[in-house]
This record gives structure tokens, C-alpha cells and sequence, in this order.
């Protein structure tokens, strides 16, 4: 037995099939099988129940999984503890909203390489609800997400930035007011099982606003686009770090009370990535400070 076999197991269990947990581990399907049947004979048990088309875990199996997990964290955490905080470097799986991927996430990102050479960081694109699920099996080291209504016990959340909703409209349209442009104009909805989304659906629930949905999408580009096209009218958050070209929109105040968006890094409390994770959400920061998008060509280790 293995660590790395260890780590296939998780897999296993995390992506609920063989093919699916090969890749997330970089073997064949053969190796897969090869190291699942090797850990049954070693310790002489059924980890899996065969007699399905998808080899499923066995109740003894998923209580091994747990055991396993402890134990892979406990060795990913050695090296960390003997080096403390100044072990920057290593493999991080990070998970981000597809909102940050055109600006924050690549800035962030190219200042954490270019201060830590030996970070290596795996990208995975996805919604917040999507992103906690797979930091509580252990799928991602971290997550840039919008901040849910409750962070789950076993997680961290560091802020990065605020982020208030806004109106957007095309320039041609003649009003500025936002409340009568919802009224009088299609409405071009963010995806509603994101974090944004429902809180753009409970905002104007709460004044009582009824809008004429055109059609609902997930990124923020594809909707400014729309609204470009005069379209329609959509709520979006106001970029804490810009784009080089934005498209020229109107960009109109909903007011005092209007909802915020807050992004910040997750990842689990008894992480053993501690060292990157605080660099990286330093240069998260860093990144908002700047507030715009290849504004920056390096930065130094932060103190």
C-alpha cells in the first residue's frame, strides 16, 4: 500500500468511477483497477460491489475512505510543518467563479508564479454551490467564491474583495433611472444557482420589481454582450478588478441598499497547503489594489 494508491481511492470515491478517477490521477483505468484490487487482497476485504455495471463502493469501503483521507492529510502535512510558514511551494487545486477568470484570477495567478516559481496551481472553473461541495470531499485545495449565506463549519473564508450590484444598459437607451429601465426593458438574467443570481432574484423580490425575463446566462461577458446589443437590461456585480476593453455600457447605481457581492478565498481549516494559500490570497489582494487587469508585470513575496 501506497500513498499514491491511497489518493486513487479518494479519487474513486470523489468521482464515483474508475475512468473518471484516472484522470483526476493522471493513470489508465488499468491502474485504477490494478490498485483497487491489490488494496482488496492486501487487506483482505470487499471495497467495492462489483455486481453493478459501475463498481460501487462498500459500506466498509466509504469507512476506509474517511481513514485514508486522515492519512494522505497527515503526510501532505509533514513537510509543511517541518518547513513552516516559508515552504512556498508545491501543487494547488484551485476552484473559481467563471466571473474572475478574465481578470482576477489570471492576475492573481501570474504574480503567485512569477514570486514562487515551484507553484503550480490547477485550474477549475465553477459555481460557488459547486465549488464548497468539492472542498468538502477534498476535490479542490481552494476556491475564489462569492460568500454563501453560511461557510460550512469546515471551512475558511478570507475575503478579497466587495463587489455592489449594478444596473446594465446599453447606451442607447434614454433613461438612466435603473428602476424604470427594469420596468420597460427585457430582462437579462444571471444564472439563478449562482450566489449572484439569488441575490439578484431576492433584491428584486424585496422592491417588488417584475421584469420581463429574456433569458438567463452564466457569465459576464456573455451578458454584457447581450446588453451591448441592446438586448435587454441586466444586474451584474461591479468588477473589483476591470478589464482591459470593457464594453461601453451604461453602468447605473441600484442605490444605497444595494446587494454586494463578497469574494473571497475558501479552503479547509486543516488545510496542508497553508503556506501557498496565504500567498495566493495576498496577490488576490494585491490584485483588487490595482484594480485592473495586466496593470501589473511582477510582484515581490509578500512580508
Amino acid at each position: 500500500m501506497s500513498i499514491r494508491t491511497l489518493r486513487t481511492l479518494i479519487a474513486v470515491h470523489d468521482h464515483k468511477t474508475f475512468s473518471a478517477a484516472a484522470d483526476a490521477v493522471y493513470v489508465t483505468h488499468a491502474a485504477v483497477s490494478q490498485q483497487m484490487r491489490a488494496l482488496e487482497e492486501n487487506w483482505g476485504i470487499q471495497l467495492f460491489d462489483r455486481s453493478k455495471r459501475t463498481p460501487e463502493l462498500t459500506p466498509l469501503g466509504r469507512a476506509l475512505v474517511a481513514k485514508a483521507r486522515d492519512v494522505v492529510r497527515a503526510y501532505d502535512q509533514m513537510l509543511p510543518s517541518v518547513l513552516g510558514e516559508s515552504g512556498v511551494s508545491g501543487e494547488v487545486s484551485l476552484g473559481a467563479l467563471p466571473t474572475t477568470l478574465t481578470t482576477m484570477v489570471p492576475s492573481a495567478i501570474s504574480m503567485l508564479v512569477d514570486a514562487y516559481p515551484e507553484v503550480r496551481v490547477r485550474l477549475f472553473p465553477g459555481l460557488t454551490i459547486q465549488l464548497v461541495s468539492q472542498l468538502e470531499r477534498g476535490a479542490l485545495d481552494a476556491a475564489i467564491i462569492s460568500r454563501p449565506q453560511l461557510v460550512p463549519a469546515g471551512l475558511e473564508f478570507l475575503e478579497i474583495a466587495e463587489e455592489p450590484l449594478q444596473l446594465l444598459a446599453s447606451r442607447d437607451v434614454q433613461s438612466d433611472d435603473p428602476f424604470e429601465l427594469l420596468a420597460k426593458h427585457p430582462f437579462i438574467r444571471f444564472n439563478r444557482d449562482a450566489v449572484v443570481g439569488h441575490m439578484i432574484e431576492s433584491w428584486l423580490q424585496k422592491k417588488n420589481i417584475r421584469v420581463s425575463e429574456a433569458m438567463e446566462l452564466d457569465g459576464l461577458e456573455a451578458i454584457s454582450s447581450m446588453v451591448f446589443a441592446n438586448l435587454g437590461v441586466a444586474i451584474a456585480p461591479k468588477r473589483a478588478v476591470k478589464t482591459n476593453n470593457p464594453l461601453p455600457l451604461k453602468r447605473l447605481s441600484l442605490g444605497e441598499d444595494a446587494p454586494v457581492r463578497r469574494l473571497g478565498l475558501a479552503f479547509p481549516r486543516d488545510t496542508a497547503h497553508g503556506p501557498i494559500l496565504t500567498e495566493l490570497h495576498s496577490v488576490c489582494l494585491r490584485s483588487v489594489q490595482i484594480g485592473a487587469f495586466g496593470a501589473q508585470t511582477s510582484t515581490e513575496p509578500a512580508a
